[in-house]
């Protein structure tokens, strides 16, 4: 019984960090947004160079702030995110309290190489504008970073090791 009760423990913990995390993202994402489908993202683009100054700062706001590996990445069966596949993309593992029209499955690899140029992800994260002009759907959240800290976040994620696609 002790062990029914601590898994009884452990979901009800990770369901309301769920719950909070989907409250939140719903709340950022404005209602008019949509985004296009992963698969009609950006074309893969040679990898830049990283300002490795800029690395420390973007990993915080990444993992420390914006926590978007909370979708990016896949999650164990404890309900944690793999740290060994780490903004590798994901399966989208939360749903909207109500309906929402052209809710997203999976959250695209943002690790190593992202979907974008650096100017169109510091576009992104300034804005909360996607590169076909449109604000990216729920629950991605619509982020208005300053300038230094998009860039600071693009270069982390370009400064992540991941096996290819």
């Amino acid at each position: 019984m002790r062990i029914i009760a601590a898994h009884h423990q452990q979901f009800a913990k990770v369901f309301a960090q769920a719950s909070i995390v989907a409250v939140f993202c719903v709340l950022c994402a404005t209602s008019s947004g949509r985004a296009q489908e992963a698969k009609s993202e950006a074309k893969p683009v040679a990898k830049p160079a990283v300002n490795a100054a800029l690395v420390p700062r973007g990993r915080y706001i990444v993992e420390g702030v914006a926590m978007c590996g909370t979708c990016h990445t896949p999650h164990t069966l404890k309900g944690q995110p793999d740290p060994n596949h780490a903004l590798e993309g994901a399966a989208l593992w939360l749903s909207p309290a109500l309906p929402v029209a052209d809710w997203p499955l999976r959250a695209p690899r943002i690790g190593g190489n992202p979907p974008a140029t650096d100017d169109q992800m510091v576009t992104l994260l300034t804005t909360g504008i996607w590169i076909d002009g449109k604000h990216l759907r729920p629950p991605m959240p619509q982020f208005r970073m300053s300038r230094e800290d998009a860039q600071s976040v693009v270069a982390f994620l370009r400064s992540l090791q991941l096996p290819p696609r």
